[in-house]
């Protein structure tokens, strides 16, 4: 099958100088992704291969698409989110790396889907995924395609879930790379990125003081954990949803409140979802919250806060700023959605610092090196990266940082290595 000429669609080209700056600085904060980059450069283990990568458009993001092509990949981005699309930095990478990015802030739901059939139409031999979108799209809609494809990387816990999914029914076409399942991915990326980025894109898009707000977390996974670590590092005083006896406990032992969204909606400042599942935050509790509550999305998809059914009991939605829209109830109060519902760190702020994305795309650049390394051995399955891979990362970050760290002796590997007393 041959592939598609695909051609850039981003909002304005002439954004391309800001882009590459900003590119840049990112590139500088990554240290780990650049020495990979250093090895692909000599080894070019993607050589001849195309790559459709459905990624947040960012700083970060075009700083692993750069190391891909670094390594011989024919690379083309899209946008995973209709708005999470750093305009400048699409320009940059069409001007000056010529990859070809389809994705700009603002884009309609119908052209985002459009992209992804693009992304496709680039007949790729690899992808890169956030989201399952790339994947579950190639399953449904072109399935012939899937005898090509070497295998995919997942970014998140969302896409891992339909993955796990796809799996679980025998439906699964090639092997696939739940990078998010690496420990040196969702420890650094979902507990101090989304923790950070979250409390920034709400304080961005409302500037509102967390200190003495009821803060409502809904999902106590890794991200979750980051976000009500945040949230109580600024003073707010965090309440926990979940629906995980095991992790309920556990926000419960760090001392969190914990109870149903149905009782913390009564009491809410800011209600924050991290789950990856629909109407966690639905009419009937948003209708029962208190006047001038706020109401945001950290979770992948906008689906999370049930904000299309919200307008059945709205009698005007008001602009105030940028990314935070008042919803006039029927009931005479009134609730703040950020973002539209979408993810608030990444649509109000700049999503994740450049040094924690650095961790998760050296994953995304290893993930996929592993797969072509292994192609033709693994079965179509959703695998995770070896131990190894995850400690040379973690090594590699500490090199970076300059810290230091103890090695076992001989005598002591011995030791925990033998059942003898």
């Amino acid at each position: 099958m041959e592939a598609t000429m695909i051609r850039p669609d981003i909002k304005d080209i002439n954004l391309a100088e800001q882009g590459k700056n900003n590119i840049e600085w990112a590139l500088k904060d990554m240290p780990v992704l650049r020495k990979i980059e250093e090895r692909f450069i000599k080894e070019q283990p993607f050589a001849g291969l195309r790559l459709s990568a459905c990624v947040h458009v960012t700083k970060e993001t075009a700083a692993l698409c750069t190391v891909m092509k670094a390594g011989g990949a024919d690379a083309v981005l899209i946008a995973s989110n209709p708005l999470s699309t750093q305009d400048d930095v699409a320009a940059a990478l069409v001007k000056y790396w010529n990859i070809p990015v389809l994705g700009y802030a603002g884009e309609s739901v119908e052209t985002y889907k459009q992209h992804v059939i693009d992304a496709l139409n680039h007949n790729p031999d690899i992808i890169i995924d956030d989201g399952c979108d790339l994947v579950a799209t190639l399953h449904a809609q072109k399935p012939e395609m899937a005898s090509r494809i070497i295998g995919s990387t997942e970014e998140t816990t969302t896409g891992i879930i339909r993955l796990q999914a796809l799996e679980k029914q025998g439906e699964l076409r090639f092997p696939a790379l739940g990078v998010n399942t690496s420990l040196t991915k969702h420890l650094y990326d979902n507990r101090y990125g989304t923790g950070q980025s979250a409390m920034d894109g709400i304080m961005r898009a409302a500037n509102i003081l967390i200190a003495g707000k009821t803060v409502v977390i809904s999902g106590y996974g890794w991200c979750g954990k980051g976000c009500a670590l945040r949230a109580k590092a600024l003073g707010g005083n965090v309440i926990v949803c979940e629906v995980d006896p095991l992790k309920a406990l556990e926000a419960a032992m760090e001392g969190y409140r914990v109870m149903p969204i149905a009782e913390a909606a009564k009491i809410g400042d800011i209600f924050l979802t991290v789950t990856g599942d629909k109407h966690v935050v639905d009419v009937h509790h948003i209708m029962t919250m208190k006047d001038g509550a706020f109401l945001c999305n950290a979770g992948h998809f906008d689906h999370e806060v049930n904000v299309p059914d919200l307008k059945a009991h709205t009698v005007e939605i008001k602009r105030i700023r940028p990314f935070l829209d008042e919803y006039k109830l029927t009931n005479g109060k009134s609730v703040y959605v950020l973002a539209e519902g979408r993810l608030v760190n990444l649509v109000a702020a700049e999503g994740h610092p450049a040094s924690v994305m650095d961790m998760s795309f050296a994953n995304q650049a290893l993930g996929m090196e592993f797969l072509v390394k292994n192609k033709g051995k693994l079965e179509n399955k959703l695998y995770t990266l070896p131990e190894s891979v995850d400690n040379e990362i973690a090594s590699l970050k500490l090199e970076a940082m300059g810290i230091q760290i103890d090695t076992l002796t001989p005598e002591q590997e011995e030791y925990l290595n033998s059942w003898k007393l």
